[in-house]
């Protein structure tokens, strides 16, 4: 394979990044402080990334996220991952966890038994934890039990689950305050 190569992208929640190689997408990054942090972190994560113009379905891959942080009904579904470094326990939880659509959630545990074993929830929870395609393989659509939102391993963590399942509308978008938004 050649060196991955990476590119910043502006959303309504901010620059995100993806990386991509030959496969399709190896990393997807939700925003950090600042479009310089986000760029440290990605090649923090593949050292041997380059930064260039992204290819046709990178560009379409890139207008369907911004689409979908921009509230618009937008299937992701169709974005290759290359999931060659990821190991296969967390394949099989990421299948199950991309299968689920905007505007809904599932449990750790219910992932877990769909994998046939319901005593595997804190190992989903650990697959979840260590996803490198933030929002596009979608682990902010799994919940904790009880409808508690659980971790988020993503830059400005639950706050960033909250936020992004709202804008799918799987949660109530907050009330105006007088001070703007709660």
């Amino acid at each position: 394979m050649t060196s991955p190569h990476f590119a910043l992208f502006d959303t309504e929640i901010g620059t995100c990044a993806l990386a991509w190689g030959d496969k399709g997408l190896v990393s997807v990054q939700l925003p950090s402080h600042s479009p310089a942090g986000l760029r440290a972190r990605m090649l923090r994560s593949l050292p041997e990334a380059v930064e260039s113009e992204p290819p046709a379905p990178v560009r379409r891959a890139i207008t369907a996220i911004q689409a979908l942080l921009a509230g618009e009904a937008a299937d992701l579904g169709f974005i290759e991952l290359d999931m060659t470094a990821v190991p296969e326990f967390n394949r099989r939880v990421y299948a199950v966890a991309r299968s689920i659509p905007p505007g809904s959630t599932m449990t750790y545990g219910e992932i877990a038994k769909q994998l046939g074993d319901p005593l595997l929830a804190r190992d989903v929870g650990q697959a979840m934890g260590q996803n490198p395609f933030t929002i596009v393989m979608p682990c902010h659509r799994v919940m904790a039990a009880g409808g508690k939102f659980g971790g988020f391993s993503a830059y400005g963590g639950v706050a960033t689950k909250r936020r992004l399942l709202e804008i799918e509308g799987a949660l109530p978008k907050p009330e105006p305050t007088l001070f703007g938004w709660a």
